[in-house]
């Protein structure tokens, strides 16, 4: 089970990757800074532009290793893969679903119902912890309002009035994330979201920890056998992991947006952390993404109680987990897809 956790981030624009015999070796400058056994990984993220060697690309494709590159900024590029081995019959019928808008919805329904049931949970969790320090700041409306769009959601039988509840569930819920913030508000705070490029350094994290949980939703569900580029509630668009994007919704705010208030609640990032481009783009600098990545991973192995199948289980198995519900789902031995409901 700790394998699933067993992923090598190489955040260093300059490291080149090669394999030598069973260990990958990163090189700067033509000569090896760092080497790593193949077999203790079951996945690699790269964000330098130098790239990996063809030798390592076939060793992992071939090993079912996940090698992914993206941007020093975290924007995902490509993902080597090798043969696929998923259930034919299993994504023949993820095609039929996702060609049919009204079984399409039966799906997106439930994750919807689990984005807004934890957009709810991380409001109620600040007004628990921090009482006297959110008094007042309409908190409780928010949470009132996104509870009380959770029984319209099931009842919809149509994608484009589900997408209108999700929005203003988001509006209620981004419209008080700012006073989640606890922390330095001169250097972060949350006027809304943007991003492409992100314009302060809370919506440089969401968007940096959104591309880390993408990734990990699209590879837990190759590993079961779907398609991460074929989803319901996102419709099929070139190069997007439609699928993947759909399954991180019920996760991004218990798994991501909290993950960034506590970095910032807890002061785990600093203001130095970040640099702000010509453009105004804000990102994190090297030091702050590798600061970002080692907290994220510490993340991943903090333990909680799955609330459906109520064992015990490390946070970075959640997409896995869930990735399998939904293919339970798919093969027809579950009724509906239990979506994940933090408490």
């Amino acid at each position: 089970m700790k394998q699933l956790l067993n992923t090598l981030f190489v955040t260093s624009e300059d490291i080149y990757l090669s394999l030598e015999g069973e260990n990958v070796l990163a090189n700067r400058d033509r000569e090896v800074v760092a080497r790593y056994p193949l077999h203790t990984l079951q996945t690699i993220v790269s964000f330098s532009y130098s790239g990996a060697s063809p030798a390592l690309m076939g060793a992992c494709a071939e090993k079912g290793i996940g090698l992914a590159f993206c941007t020093p900024r975290g924007k995902f590029l490509a993902r080597i893969c090798g043969e696929s081995n998923g259930n034919v019959l299993l994504r023949r019928e993820q095609y039929r679903i996702a060609d049919d808008l009204q079984r399409s919805c039966a799906v997106a329904r439930d994750m919807i119902f689990g984005k807004l049931n934890n957009s709810g949970a991380s409001i109620q969790r600040t007004l628990r912890d921090h009482a006297p320090r959110v008094e007042n700041c309409g908190l409780e409306d928010a949470s009132r309002k996104i509870k009380e769009l959770l029984p319209l959601v099931l009842e919809i039988k149509d994608m484009e009035a589900l997408r209108g509840l999700e929005g203003v569930g988001a509006a209620a819920y981004f419209g008080v994330f700012d006073h989640l913030l606890l922390s330095r508000k001169e250097y972060f705070y949350f006027r809304g979201r943007n991003r492409r490029p992100p314009l302060d350094r809370v919506n440089a994290m969401l968007s940096f920890a959104y591309s880390l949980l993408a990734h990990d939703c699209a590879s837990a569900l190759e590993s079961v056998g779907l398609d991460s580029y074929v989803g319901f509630l996102h419709r099929d668009r070139p190069g997007r992991e439609s699928l993947a994007l759909d399954l991180m919704e019920e996760l991004r705010p218990c798994m991501a947006d909290r993950f960034v208030l506590t970095l910032v609640n807890n002061r785990m990032i600093r203001p130095e952390d970040f640099q702000t481009q010509d453009s105004g783009a804000v990102l994190l600098t090297d030091d702050g993404r590798r600061k970002f990545l080692k907290a994220w991973q510490e993340r991943k192995r903090d333990t909680l109680t799955h609330p459906y199948l109520n064992e015990k289980m490390s946070w970075g198995l959640i997409p896995y987990v869930q990735a399998l519900l939904l293919a339970r789902y798919l093969r027809g031995d579950l009724d509906a897809y239990p979506p994940f409901l933090w408490k």
